[in-house]
């Protein structure tokens, strides 16, 4: 009965000589474990069935086939494989897949599989876990590249081919696309999990062997380590590199918000660079019609044309601005006094550059606490310069020069050194009134009428 099958399902076309990939798939039978039937369609065209466990193969070549019965449709060059007790298998030279039922279009060299389907690349390890798969296989002659399609929300655990068995990418889509071993399009409340990072958006475009991958639609990107960071703007570039190209720059292109620990960061464009699954630097600029770069931390603010943050380790270091530069700088208001005007310091300049060291807070938690301002070409600044010395309130000062370097104290102005060409206003702080001399001495009784 195997015998009989395998001469007529091999009635199809001879392929030309070939190696093990790439060929058209001629069905061969090898074992056939019950319920054999043939039906006629008219002369010359029969559909064929068979049962109770079913092994076949691509004649010719390393693709196996299991299922617990088949059915070929030799007019139409159809295959179907049904799974009742176990799955569908299906081994290629490219992927394996498990599914519950599975039907072959010899002609097209497309194989759709539907229900509970698992599918692997063989090359890279990459595993898709979906309700449906379309596989389109590369065959010389018909198409020189495998592509597959799955819709319904599959999860795609996603390895590069030079991964090493790292930790893969987990991609969840609406729908997704495949071609090759390194491309890959999702679309619909796209979701990019690991360890170490997050991405959200509605559509995705990666390109392994390109080091590159794009997300649009609300996109959203965040570093899950100790001091997360989040980017969001109108489109998000990835780059990729190394082995299991890991993220080593996250671009947002059209109104960037990057947020870390203790700051936040406004361009029109932004960079993150990530060395070692952390931020170490990040990079905003925009055109002149665009909103200036800005970075706030809960006492100070930076706006310029272009801004560079140093973040070695994910923590805030320095800061450099270019063109226009201008920074504020303001005191904490006395809890016991919640009406009270926080005092506000401002300096300008061609460039600025602002450097800061970790403080514990009350908690004991490091935080990064500004300590030094420098501004440089044409620097201005407006300070309130504390005194130890002068309990009565900080001075004011207005200063220009060259370059203008001011050091802080906790939250306060404490001293600036202005060099080329300084000159400015200094207004000490008012000494207190002296007392009301008009005003009835209280302690003196008054005369009796």
């Amino acid at each position: 009965m195997a015998m009989a099958l395998l001469a007529t399902f091999a009635q199809q076309p001879a392929a030309a000589t070939d190696t093990t990939r790439g060929r058209p798939c001629v069905i061969q039978i090898d074992s056939i474990g019950h319920n054999y039937q043939e039906a006629t369609v008219r002369p010359g065209e029969k559909n064929y069935f068979a049962g109770g466990g079913v092994l076949a193969r691509c004649q010719g070549t390393g693709s196996v086939l299991s299922a617990d019965s088949v059915a070929l449709f030799a007019g139409v060059g159809r295959f179907d494989m049904v799974g009742q007790r176990n799955p569908v298998h299906i081994r290629d030279t490219a992927i394996t897949l498990d599914a519950t039922t599975a039907a072959y279009f010899l002609r097209q060299e497309r194989l759709e599989a539907h229900k509970n389907v698992v599918a692997v690349n063989r090359k890279t390890g990459s595993v898709l876990r979906g309700p449906n798969l379309t596989y389109y296989r590369a065959v010389k002659g018909v198409r020189d590249t495998l592509e597959m399609y799955a819709s319904g929300r599959p999860t795609i655990e996603y390895h590069s081919a030079d991964s090493g068995g790292g930790e893969p990418y987990v991609i969840v889509a609406d729908r997704v696309r495949f071609k090759g071993n390194d491309r890959m399009w999702g679309g619909g409340r796209v979701t990019i999990d690991r360890s170490d990072f997050a991405a959200r958006g509605d559509s995705m475009q990666l390109d392994q062997a390109a080091g590159f991958a794009v997300l649009v639609g609300k996109p959203r990107v965040e570093g899950k380590s100790a001091r997360p960071y989040t980017l969001t703007g109108t489109r998000i570039e990835l780059g990729l590199q190394g082995r299991g190209r890991d993220i080593r720059l996250v671009k947002a292109l059209g109104d960037g918000v990057a947020t870390g620990a203790d700051w936040r960061l406004t361009a029109d464009t932004i960079h993150l660079h990530v060395d070692r699954k952390k931020l170490q630097q990040a990079f905003a600029w925009g055109p002149k019609d665009s909103v200036r770069a800005r970075a706030l931390s809960t006492l100070n603010t930076i706006q310029a044309d272009s801004l560079a943050l140093d973040l070695p380790d994910e923590v805030l270091d320095e800061a450099r601005a270019f063109g226009h530069a201008y920074s504020t700088s303001k005191t904490e208001s006395p809890k016991r006094d919640s009406t009270a005007t926080p005092e506000v310091s401002w300096f300008a300049g061609d460039s600025l550059t602002a450097r800061w060291k970790q403080v514990p807070d009350s908690a004991g938690t490091p935080r990064s606490k500004l300590y030094r301002l420098i501004a440089r070409g044409s620097a201005r600044s407006f300070t309130y310069l504390a005194s130890e010395h002068d309990s009565t309130g900080p001075s004011l000062n207005y200063s220009r020069g060259k370059v203008i370097d001011c050091v802080l104290k906790g939250d306060k102005v404490n001293r600036c050194t202005v060099t080329g060409g300084a000159n400015g206003v200094q207004l000490d702080p008012r000494p207190p009134a002296p007392p009301d001399t008009t005003k009835a001495d209280t302690t003196k009784k008054k005369p009796r009428p």
